[in-house]
């Protein structure tokens, strides 16, 4: 197995850059105990937004950087997602829960300079963190043990330091993903549209709260943006310039329609942007890696661009901590590219796909639109979103016919647990990192020695039981969680640098029984036929097993992946 090793290097990781993918990804990094430096070219932070939005899945790994009571401090559950045409008929609709699937709001409408602020507030607070604002990167060298990244700051001098991984989240135009090569693939799918950031002088209810107006005499797009905040944006036309629209007068006709205007509104921001779908083909070279925009970047209609750059750090943090601490192949890390191009390939496509409904000046075409979604949509109804996106290759459990079978790659649902005295979501009450969920004995099924590799990982361990304290979950509710999102009191469960028990010892230890509150957990087992789940730290199931036997196996082969080793096939019987 190729091991990381304690190289001689002045930190371990460099993140080259400070948004929010940048912050998170530090902070991850950090909780883990490892030495973390941030280069960020701006000498002060960004303080107007940019994304105005994030999903369910999304804040639930916000709160993984323990900022989770804090989220409602600048955000907003929206209410809805309304598609409408020029005359005001619903096209489609898309109702979203106060509490979903993840046990956090299905959207949550933001502040972000908000959001930056109180990630910065929560990574100064972290040991092993330095911060230098106002250094642009203009070097990398990998030596292959360690990186070299040289630096100018505000002053023109020139700085160098060394690590053992090197991160660029610096953006569309990002500087790392330049000096790295890599190809990028281009839909080619681009339109301009007027930006125009609004703060109401007075608390007003939009609802829904988030439209898109398709009407082809000007496609509209209306957000809310945090507590006090709203986005209105426009498309350019035929014939319009860039420097006509960004102007303030353009922007307040525009508004007026809406009632929005110098009386009862500021206007913090005009700007006309570009947006664009592409995806770079190679997220990691050798010891440097790409995420967030550097590495993708889509049309804004689906409100996925800071979700996937969330989503790229949660995937990639615990697999660079498995391979500095030389708990996993260095290789482990290829996975992260395998797992997360497909996803944002897919979720590219489908904000292009929606792009396409929206970016329609010709009446005609808005016409034949019109009809044939009206066509398919039944007057009044309304739909959910979609589940958070799985995975379908990586880093997962291959059950018996050689590919992924679901649930593997799902992201699991989370509900409330009542869990050593502490009754809350599980995030919260039982705590972070790999979690495997059984309804077998853990010791009997797996055995001391797969215990106590599980307990390296800084894994829980936890047995299902119902409200009632029985394991089958007879009479336990199929909800989706009940709780609030903000959560109290439990540790993040990283646990990377505890001293390892002895998995009996561990295990008998955490008086692990686990009573699944909402029947979330039990009744997930039930549609997988399992008894036993096993949970990476970005919340995506690993695999799940039915029976003791099967069980074990599953635990081997997740050791099996990360080591590098070659599995054996196996039969039905999980031997």
């Amino acid at each position: 197995m190729l091991r990381d090793t304690d190289t001689d290097t002045d930190t371990d990781v460099v993140v080259v850059g400070y948004g929010p993918v940048g912050g998170v990804l530090s902070i991850l990094l950090a909780q883990r105990g490892w030495r973390v430096t941030v280069l960020e070219q701006r000498a002060r932070p960004y303080l107007l937004p940019r994304a105005t939005s994030f999903d369910g899945e999304t804040a639930r790994l916000i709160a993984g950087t323990g900022i989770g009571p804090q989220i409602g401090e600048f955000t907003e559950p929206a209410d809805g997602y309304r598609w409408q045409n020029a005359a005001g008929q619903a096209l489609l609709d898309i109702d979203f829960a106060a509490v979903g699937p993840y046990g956090w709001p299905d959207a949550n409408t933001m502040h972000q300079p908000t959001l930056e602020a109180r990630l910065a507030a929560r990574l100064s607070a972290l040991p092993g963190v330095d911060i230098r604002r106002g250094e642009r990167v203009v070097g990398l060298a990998d030596h292959g043990e360690r990186v070299e990244v040289t630096t100018t700051g505000l002053d023109g001098a020139t700085h160098a330091l060394t690590a053992r991984w090197v991160v660029g989240c610096d953006g569309a135009r990002s500087f790392v993903r330049e000096a790295l090569g890599v190809p990028v693939t281009d839909l080619g799918f681009s339109y301009d549209w007027l930006l125009c950031d609004v703060e109401l002088a007075e608390p007003r209810t939009f609802t829904p709260s988030n439209v898109q107006i398709c009407d082809p005499a000007r496609p509209t797009t209306l957000v809310a943006s945090g507590p006090g905040h709203r986005r209105w944006e426009f498309m350019r036309l035929p014939g319009e310039t860039n420097a006509e629209l960004e102007r303030p007068e353009t922007a307040w006709r525009l508004l007026a329609p809406f009632d929005v205007t110098p009386a009862n509104a500021t206007l913090l921001r005009t700007a006309t942007y570009t947006f664009q779908a592409r995806w770079a083909d190679r997220w990691r070279v050798g010891r440097v890696l790409l995420a967030g925009d550097a590495a993708h970047l889509m049309p804004p209609f689906a409100g996925q661009g800071m979700c996937s750059g969330i989503r790229d750090v949660a995937n990639l943090a615990w697999k660079l901590d498995l391979a500095a601490r030389g708990l996993a192949d260095a290789s482990v890390l290829d996975s992260y590219t395998v797992e997360r191009r497909k996803q944002v390939e897919e979720s590219i496509r489908s904000s292009v796909k929606l792009g396409k409904v929206i970016c329609v000046s010709d009446p005609g075409a808005a016409a034949d639109r019109d009809a044939a979604m009206l066509a398919r949509v039944p007057s009044g109804s309304s739909a959910r979103p979609e589940p958070a996106p799985p995975l379908s290759g990586g880093l997962l459990y291959q059950r018996f016919t050689g590919v992924t079978e679901p649930p593997a790659g799902d992201v699991v649902p989370q509900g409330r647990v009542r869990y050593r005295g502490r009754t809350g979501l599980f995030d919260e009450a039982v705590g972070r990192g790999f979690a495997l969920l059984t309804t077998e004995d853990p010791l009997v099924a797996l055995g001391e020695e797969r215990l106590t590799f599980l307990m390296g990982l800084g894994a829980h361990v936890v047995r299902l039981v119902s409200p009632s304290g029985t394991e089958t979950g007879a009479g336990a509710g199929a909800g989706s969680g009940a709780g609030a999102g903000a959560g109290s009191g439990a540790s993040d469960g990283a646990g990377s640098g505890a001293e390892t028990e002895t998995g009996a010892d561990a295990y008998a230890d955490a008086e692990a029984d686990a009573a699944d509150l909402d029947g979330v957990y039990l009744s997930y087992l039930r549609r997988c036929d399992g008894t036993t789940l096993l949970v990476r730290p970005d919340y995506h199931v690993f695999g799940a097993a039915k029976g003791a036997a099967e069980a074990a196996t599953l635990v081997d082969d997740l050791r099996a992946q990360l080591t590098g080793a070659v599995r054996a096939p196996r039969s039905r019987l999980g031997i």
